[in-house]
């Protein structure tokens, strides 16, 4: 007899916490301190994956013209986002020399070395085609990376955006490569006092957008 879904098996929770496989207990001494070094790792994956879902939905909804759903979006990255950096107060609970003892194990594996984040960082606009290369990324998530870096970043979807809604966006910029990291400009700038002058959807929009970048910049 089938008895349908369960919490268990749509969530797949025994798959997912059999993930958590700390090397010091492969090695024959399980440092109790260790599993919360994975735990907390995996939690910030599974953040980073909405986070992107989420952003991509924005980028959808700006091209669509949909200022107040883009803007409740952008609300729901922002409070994750926010979760994400009063996690770290957990990781903090962690003495440095209960860390040493399972440091070692970990060789050279760095948090730098999250492909997801770097998604994050590109579709944020900060592009630089180093990153590539710089953590050895291979397969599944080397093509994630090219592909982010060969799309727009939120920011530029926001600037046609603004374009759309008769703001003076220069060509310039509109036409960049989308693989160009996002820069100053003088002429941006300018627009952007118009908005906030005349345009307040738009500007709470460009405001939720910078805090987002800030709030990411402040997890790193």
């Amino acid at each position: 007899m089938n008895d349908g879904v369960s919490y268990s098996s749509y969530l797949r929770i025994d798959e997912l916490l059999s993930l958590q496989r700390p090397l010091s207990r492969v090695a024959g001494r399980d440092e109790p301190h260790e599993m919360l070094f994975i735990v907390l790792p995996h939690v910030y994956e599974l953040w980073f994956k909405q986070v992107l879902h989420e952003i991509d939905r924005v980028v959808e909804l700006l091209d669509d013209g949909s200022a107040v759903r883009a803007g409740h979006t952008l609300k729901r990255i922002l409070t994750i986002v926010k979760v994400m950096v009063a996690q770290m107060d957990v990781l903090e609970t962690m003495t440095p020399i209960e860390f040493l003892t399972f440091r070692e194990r970990l060789e050279s594996g760095s948090g730098f070395q999250s492909a997801q984040f770097r998604e994050v960082e590109f579709v944020l606009g900060h592009k630089r085609t180093s990153v590539l290369d710089e953590a050895g990324h291979s397969g599944e998530a080397r093509t994630r990376l090219e592909g982010r870096l060969a799309r727009p970043s939120v920011w530029s979807t926001f600037l046609h955006f603004l374009e759309r809604r008769g703001h003076a966006i220069p060509p310039s910029v509109l036409e960049a490569p989308d693989t160009a990291p996002t820069a100053a400009d003088d002429a941006v700038q300018e627009a952007l006092v118009g908005v906030y002058r005349g345009d307040p959807e738009a500007a709470e929009l460009c405001e939720r957008l910078i805090e987002l970048d800030e709030g990411l910049q402040e997890w790193r």
